[in-house]
This record gives structure tokens, C-alpha cells and sequence, in this order.
């Protein structure tokens, strides 16, 4: 864990998963420019430092750095004691997450597990240890990023669809129940939106058409808002407002018509 630590500017803490690259990296930005310090998580140490350097030069506010593989017990433990010691964290944004390549038919333990683990349950981990400080203190937000797909089987043979519904559910559940201590609980639930995602997972996205893409700095201040308004769950964008309603009402038979990965389409070609 790295400090960076010029003259405070305010005692708000954020604490950002995934925080070197899309959604998480303009979290970053935004709540660096509104004041928050930053205790910013990811895999690469390297581009952490630079990252934490970047904020702290531009915006006055102080930044720490915990590399982590949020997919192992030891990298959730640490970041786990960062929100349980140093100065009060208020806002957790779980970012941190993973796609596979593949369909189920051909994945792995190995694989699956890591989705699970990162996805799920470190979401789980650092949501549980958060709240454990914030319903003392009366105060916080916990935003965990989700995905659209949570709202149905829109790619046939991916798990990752099925791990972002949990992570809806779980959001809901857990924000009512924090409610009557003054803390919130957010599901963000973006669509397609333009970060470094898909390239991490190899999967070729050439064929999306652009008007279905957003950009990460609209879905993080759609976030925001949604969050200070009380909502439990935010789908940002109007196209993937309408979208949710489909997933939600549309018969199942027409959803798996209509459903498009070829994640799930296993060719003779491929054995």
C-alpha cells in the first residue's frame, strides 16, 4: 500500500475496485475533481502509481494504492483492512470484474471459478466488510457495478450474465436493509460503454453498432446522480432503460430468439 499524501482538501474517502481503467478509472477522475481522496485497487502496481500521481497533481487530494487480485482471499483480505482501518471510507465503488471467451461448454473450473470469485465474491467480501464501518458511523454508499445483461440470458452460453444478476439481487437486498442506517446500496447497471473490457476478455465487439455504446464518464455521473436521489438500482441511458423493460416483460421464448454471443454457439468447425 502506497501513499501519496500532499495538503488534505476534504476528510470524504472513495474507495474504487478496478480503478486503473474504464468505469473505474472515470469514478476515479470525477471524485477526484470533486475533492474525495482516493484509495484506488487494482492489479498493476505500476500503472497504479501513475495513476495516483496523475490525481494527486491535478486535483490536491490525497490518493493510496493497494494492489490487489481481487479474485484470491489474500488480495479481498487487504483491501478488506483498508476499509476497516486509516480514515473512514464513504463511498465503495465495486468495479472490479471479468467476461470469459468462451461458453460454458468449453470453459473451465479454473475459469469460472476466477469470474465467480471476482464478480461475486469479492463483491460479496468488500461490501459486507464496508458496511460493517458505515452502519456505525450512520454514513456511506456502497455503488457495485453490475451490467444490463443481469436482467436476462442475452448471451447464451456465458456465465458472466448470470454472475451481474447476482450482483443486481444482491445490491437491492443489502440497500434496502442498510436504508434505516442513513447508508446506501446501489446497483449500477451500465450497457455496452467504451473501456478496455471486452479487449481484456478477447472478445471482438467490431459489429456493435456505435449507438449502442456510452461513454464511461455519462455512466458514472448518471451513477451519481442515481445514488444521491436514493435509488437502488441505475440504468443509465434512456436506450438501456427501454432495453431493461424488454429483458424484464419480454417473453422468454423471443429473448432467446433475438439473443446473439458466440460465446454460446459451439460450430462444427469447433468440435
Amino acid at each position: 500500500m502506497t501513499p501519496v499524501t500532499p495538503e488534505p482538501t476534504t476528510e470524504r474517502w472513495a474507495l474504487i475496485t478496478g480503478a486503473t481503467a474504464g468505469i473505474g478509472a472515470a469514478f476515479a477522475t470525477r471524485l477526484a475533481a470533486d475533492g474525495w481522496h482516493l484509495v484506488l485497487v487494482a492489479r498493476d502496481g505500476a500503472r497504479l502509481a501513475a495513476q495516483a500521481a496523475e490525481l494527486t497533481g491535478r486535483n490536491g487530494v490525497e490518493t493510496e494504492t493497494v494492489t490487489a487480485d481481487l479474485s484470491t482471499d489474500d488480495g479481498c483480505a487487504l483491501v478488506e483492512r483498508r476499509l476497516a482501518d486509516g480514515p473512514p471510507v464513504e463511498l465503495l465503488v465495486n468495479n472490479a470484474g471479468i467476461s470469459l471467451n468462451k461458453p460454458f461448454l468449453r470453459s473451465s473450473v479454473q475459469d469460472e471459478t476466477r469470474l465467480l470469485r471476482l464478480n461475486v465474491h469479492a463483491v460479496l467480501r468488500l461490501t459486507l466488510a464496508a458496511l460493517a464501518t458505515m452502519t456505525e458511523r450512520r454514513s456511506g454508499a456502497v455503488i457495485n457495478v453490475s451490467s444490463v445483461a443481469g436482467f436476462g440470458a442475452v448471451m447464451p452460453g456465458s456465465t458472466y450474465s448470470a454472475s451481474k444478476a447476482w450482483v443486481t439481487n444482491f445490491s437491492e437486498s443489502v440497500g434496502q436493509s442498510a436504508r434505516p442506517f442513513g447508508v446506501r446500496v446501489m446497483a449500477l447497471c451500465p450497457g455496452y460503454t467504451r473501456t478496455e473490457f471486452h479487449k481484456r476478455a478477447g472478445i471482438d465487439m467490431s459489429k456493435t453498432p456505435g449507438w449502442m455504446w456510452l461513454q464511461a464518464t455519462d455512466v458514472v455521473d448518471e451513477a451519481l446522480r442515481d445514488l444521491h436521489k436514493g435509488k437502488l438500482v441505475s440504468v443509465p441511458s434512456w436506450k438501456y432503460k427501454l432495453a431493461v423493460a424488454g429483458l424484464r416483460h419480454a417473453p422468454r421464448r423471443l429473448l432467446e430468439v433475438v439473443s446473439r454471443d458466440t460465446r454460446g454457439r459451439i460450430g462444427r468447425d469447433r468440435g
